[in-house]
């Protein structure tokens, strides 16, 4: 199995939101953006950068401001838009990949992904795996094959909690290369990515697992030596001599995306300005210019369209996350 999305921009005509059918919604006074996290993280850098572009294009009549609500895994946040802000469309809410998994393995109780109107994503960082310089592994077969030989033979390293998505991405190419008893695979969570990578290029832990964008660093020191990228196909610009690991013979596809969700029972047309405006904050070259300082990699889809990838991706996770025994 593999949890798919389009690498290449996706194609939107041009447009000015203002016009045709936004005419009817105009945003009021100062937006909010709910990042459900401590200042900081990635929800956080979602929600004021865009927050930021936003301000620069004109899209919004005054600041955005940023929330921080940090508490259950972006869970307080989701039950705050959905119990308190039903119909409120002067807010948007931080969201990425971590917060389907944690709808897909039921942490936000009594919540579902229909309960909110997911606008748009802006952008993902691709999942990687990677091992030490001097590792004996030399491509991700290799290490694929140690796994399908003994599973427990092969330590990852993340910055997520187990069962997260750094530990999913594990299992979603071990599962695509025949590996079985994936439960068995050992992975070790650390606080951050940066810890995790520490400790494999150390010696202490066989390979890391995460995002390309955390592995930077140590892959310009030579440090870590990627073996597959977890996307359709190769990344463009420096990281374009990574093979990914469908190439590989490995059909694994796992992005970290960015982008947001808003409450419930706004109006068709609040919906589509906010939609509209999604499309021109992905167009616009201040945040090309984000994306690019930032690491993140070209990913886009507006609502409908990113609404069933979403639900998609909360199947696929739910499915992979029962067949390791997270989840019942």
């Amino acid at each position: 199995m593999s949890i798919k999305t389009p690498l290449t921009f996706v194609a939107v005509a041009a447009f000015t939101v203002g016009a045709s059918s936004a005419m009817a919604f105009e945003p009021k006074g100062k937006m909010e953006c709910l990042a459900p996290a401590d200042p900081g993280g990635g929800w956080d850098f979602t929600c004021r950068s865009v927050g930021n572009v936003l301000e620069e294009l004109d899209l919004v009549p005054a600041s955005v401001q940023t929330i921080n609500m940090a508490g259950a895994g972006g869970g307080v946040a989701y039950a705050h838009t959905v119990s308190k802000r039903a119909g409120d469309d002067q807010l948007l809410v931080a969201a990425s990949t971590a917060t389907t998994t944690r709808l897909a393995q039921g942490q936000f109780p009594g919540m579902n992904a229909d309960m909110v109107n997911w606008i748009g994503a802006l952008g993902a960082d691709y999942g990687v795996i990677a091992v030490s310089d001097g590792s004996e592994y030399d491509d991700l077969p290799e290490l694929m094959d140690a796994l399908k030989e003994d599973p427990r033979s092969v330590k990852f390293a993340g910055g997520s909690a187990k069962g997260g998505w750094d530990h999913l991405k594990v299992l979603i190419a071990a599962q695509a290369a025949g590996v079985e008893n994936l439960p068995r695979i050992p992975y070790l969570s650390y606080n951050n990515g940066g810890e995790a990578m520490t400790q494999v290029v150390g010696g202490h832990v066989d390979a890391f697992t995460g995002d390309i964008s955390e592995a930077q660093g140590f892959m310009e020191s030579g440090d870590l030596r990627v073996l597959a990228v977890l996307s359709d196909e190769r990344l463009p610009g420096e990281y374009s001599d990574i093979p990914t690991a469908k190439e590989q013979g490995i059909d694994a596809v796992g992005p970290n995306w960015r982008g947001f969700y808003m409450p419930a029972d706004i109006s068709d047309e609040a919906k589509q300005y906010w939609t509209d405006a999604m499309d021109t904050i992905y167009q616009s070259e201040e945040w090309k210019s984000v994306m690019k300082q930032n690491g993140l990699m070209p990913f886009h889809m507006s609502a409908g369209e990113f609404e069933e990838f979403v639900k998609n991706q909360i199947d696929d996770i739910e499915t992979l996350s029962k067949d390791i025994g997270l989840i019942k």
